[in-house]
């Protein structure tokens, strides 16, 4: 029987109106081109969010190709289907778990597993994630991916663990992000059997359209903050926002956040 999903924190309305950057064309291009999907290919999407991403790959593999996506965020997975797409779960890719009646053979034998902007969020076991690829993957099978690496929101990180310490809150223990160097993500691979092809930092400055308030409010507001009352998060979210103006915005009032992306293209062994 399949496990129930975790709470479910994510609302696809409000990331696709406050975040839709993260898909954007200009910005996942680079790792699209590293995935490089061919007519036939089967591949996994981790962490696949509402679909955009998932949809532009299957429309590559064409009619002959597979693609699935998984995501731990039902409201994520529903508005994934309601743009199209054919085959999705919902599961911690930290430690994927099919649902009873899924098809054995979308299970694995899989040509590549990809993913965009979610591994920094399985702060929890991120081993688990690789070994997750690793039962979906043929022998040979790519594992390609960008995530958050080291350094990823420089300052704004910082002044979250400021503003909680000093209300008594333990920030380290409540950070949800896990941001890996190269050489960490690197020997995590090839501990698990992959040959690292590639995997490189790439600073990214992002501007806010939204503004710092209205990123806290989706990234960090049930996950940081998780648990803390309406009124004393709204407070703890200005005094970040009050802390962080000095280094990222600029004389216009425009928000800027230093995104650094860890990007990698891997090869399963064994």
């Amino acid at each position: 029987m399949a496990q129930p999903a975790p709470k479910d924190t994510w609302s696809a309305q409000d990331y696709d109106a406050k975040a839709s950057f993260v898909y954007s064309e200009a910005y996942t291009t680079p790792v699209l081109r590293l995935l490089n999907p061919q007519p036939g290919d089967k591949i996994y999407d981790f962490g696949c969010g509402s679909g955009d991403l998932t949809i532009k790959i299957a429309k590559a593999v064409g009619e002959a190709g597979v693609v699935v996506g998984v995501d731990s965020s039902e409201s994520m997975i529903t508005q994934a289907r309601k743009n199209g797409l054919l085959h999705g779960f919902v599961s911690d890719i930290q430690a994927i778990r099919f649902p009873e009646d899924f098809p054995p053979d979308l299970r694995t034998g899989f040509d590549a597993v990809f993913s965009n902007a979610a591994l920094h969020w399985c702060k929890t076991n991120p081993k688990g994630v690789i070994e997750s690829a690793k039962t979906i993957l043929k022998p040979g099978g790519r594992f390609v991916a960008e995530m958050g690496g080291f350094m990823n929101c420089v300052g704004v990180r910082s002044a979250i663990h400021t503003v909680l310490t000093r209300r008594g809150y333990d920030g380290r223990q409540r950070d949800p992000w896990y941001f890996p160097s190269v050489e960490g993500y690197r020997q995590l691979l090839e501990f698990a059997g992959f040959t690292v092809n590639e995997i490189a930092l790439h600073p990214r400055p992002t501007p806010l359209p939204h503004g710092l308030t209205e990123w806290l409010r989706l990234f960090a507001r049930q996950s940081v903050l998780e648990g803390i009352a309406d009124d004393e998060a709204e407070e703890i979210i200005r005094e970040i926002v009050k802390i962080c103006e000095v280094d990222c915005m600029d004389e216009s009032g425009q928000w800027t956040l230093m995104y650094v992306r860890l990007r990698f293209s891997s090869v399963l062994q064994y």
